[in-house]
């Protein structure tokens, strides 16, 4: 048994029985990552019954060495940009929900308010507005448990070479089988091809999508033309829906230079 084999055992002891693994590299701080986000959560959506994701943290450690020039730190004041990855698997220890939560309004506010996310003040923000413990979150981020499963990411990164955010390793049920890897962003049939290569079925069973209240519970904000792929409907349709939603002061809009958002009220 390798490391990589030693880690995946770890993090993961009941081997899933979905037929079907998805190992997405992420970098928080990269914005094709955040485009990458409304494509997963499509085939989440649609052929989420085949698979299950791990997402693994494949920041850049650029000068991290400076952070270690001075012997005593004032954390409050701490700033860097690995600490948005670090961040996130410390949320991930009050649950994968809590994880995927945090990593997502972590970028709302890189991606939509071009905020500076490299900072610990700013990130213990973060921790409250996504819903999590921030005394728990506080207390994690300063853990060795964090620091363990931020450094597995990033063995998990060299030992199967990634070189590229974002990139997916897809892995079928039999673990002989070496993955697929597909470093960059492409559109969502490429995704959906390469499933329905793997799995060796002609055509999957696709699941329709939830009804746009409940697609809102699960994800609390979304851009127009996502809506719009989710549905396979027109960008003008999914607004006019989004709209009504508006007036029942259900969602708000978010307007920006290249998009529009739409966020829980």
């Amino acid at each position: 048994m390798n490391d990589l084999d030693l880690l995946q055992q770890i993090d993961n002891p009941a081997r899933t029985l979905k037929p079907m693994e998805l190992y997405v590299f992420l970098d928080p701080l990269n914005p094709q990552c955040w485009e990458l986000q409304a494509i997963i959560r499509k085939l989440q959506i649609e052929y989420g019954h085949y698979f299950s994701i791990r997402f693994v943290l494949s920041t850049k450690l650029f000068s991290l060495n400076g952070l270690n020039q001075t012997p005593n730190i004032d954390t409050d004041n701490l700033s860097h940009p690995v600490l948005a990855s670090v961040a996130v698997k410390a949320a991930e220890l009050q649950g994968k929900r809590a994880g995927n939560r945090y990593l997502h309004k972590l970028q709302e506010y890189l991606m939509i308010q071009a905020k500076d996310v490299s900072s610990y003040s700013f990130l213990l923000q973060v921790a409250e507005e996504a819903d999590l413990d921030p005394e728990e979150f506080k207390k994690d981020f300063h853990s060795v448990h964090t620091a363990r499963a931020f450094q597995c990411d990033l063995h998990i990164t060299r030992e199967m070479e990634i070189d590229e955010v974002p990139s997916i390793v897809f892995f079928n049920e039999c673990i002989e089988d070496e993955g697929v890897k597909v470093s960059g962003l492409y559109s969502y049939e490429v995704y959906q091809a390469i499933l329905q290569e793997m799995l060796g079925e002609e055509n999957l069973n696709r699941q329709s999508p939830p009804a746009l209240d409940e697609l809102f519970l699960k994800y609390s904000t979304l851009a127009t033309k996502e809506v719009a792929s989710i549905y396979n409907i027109s960008e003008q349709t999914a607004e006019r829906e989004l709209k009504k939603q508006v007036l029942q002061q259900k969602l708000e809009r978010i307007t920006m230079p290249e998009y529009t958002l739409w966020t829980l009220k």
